[in-house]
């Protein structure tokens, strides 16, 4: 048990799948793991712990941005020993040929600052996934009827965004997408010597203001997870 996570040694798996939103974390506990168990409640943060195609899963909430995220991934890796740490979560589009449902594997991460920034000081450290995972979800997802992209995204440290030459720059050097956490978790991973990966939904559209409707983000959000399922057991 920790200050944030109030389970007992061995609740945990050693496979974490991590949406930001608690309540996606029980849907997707509830839709795709078997015999699920809540371990966790403090903060509402739900984690959920169960199997998938006979392969023991957890699924734990991160909260929004990479502050909550390095709580919950600090905790599971140094307390609870946890060896995969997959986001799943959504993002916004950034170039023009991703499009809204699309999936995007985020191989690097960059933003502008992060919970590490203090430890990491004047180094522009480049976080990026596991190979193992990003070639695995690749795989997956080419035998999957969902378009799915590999490349850069971007971890902004804020949700209402005022540098519009910012998000210029970074259409303008091939990210795909915008998220708030990933470059966190990845960094966390590189520190502990632990496998991370993000596989993105695309809810919205920067470029083109295109939202996913709200009664389709339940099936999109499916493949996502099924994805990052079949990845971290592969």
């Amino acid at each position: 048990m920790t200050v944030h996570i109030g389970a007992e040694p061995g609740d945990i798996a050693d496979i974490v799948l991590m949406p930001g939103d608690p309540l996606r974390a029980k849907w997707a506990a509830e839709t795709f793991l078997e015999d699920a168990v809540c371990y966790n409640k403090v903060r509402g943060m739900l984690g959920f712990t169960g199997t998938w195609n006979g392969h023991r899963i957890s699924i734990q909430g991160s909260g929004m941005g990479m502050p909550s995220l390095s709580i919950y991934a600090n905790e599971l890796i140094r307390d609870f020993d946890v060896k995969t740490l997959i986001r799943i979560g959504s993002a916004g589009a950034m170039q023009k040929d991703v499009a809204i449902r699309d999936v995007v594997l985020a191989m690097t991460a960059t933003t502008v600052s992060s919970p590490s920034r203090g430890i990491l000081k004047e180094l522009n450290f480049a976080p990026c996934a596991n190979w193992e995972l990003l070639h695995a979800a690749w795989n997956v997802a080419q035998t999957r009827s969902v378009k799915t992209h590999v490349g850069g995204i971007y971890s902004s440290d804020v949700f209402y965004d005022e540098r519009p030459d910012l998000n210029e720059q970074m259409t303008r050097h091939g990210i795909l997408a915008v998220e708030m956490e990933a470059a966190e978790l990845y960094t966390l991973a590189a520190r502990y010597g632990r496998r991370a990966l993000a596989v993105l939904t695309i809810s919205d559209h920067l470029l083109t203001g295109d939202v996913l409707p709200a009664e389709e983000r339940e099936r999109s959000f499916g493949d996502m997870v099924e994805i990052a399922l079949e990845a971290a057991t592969a």
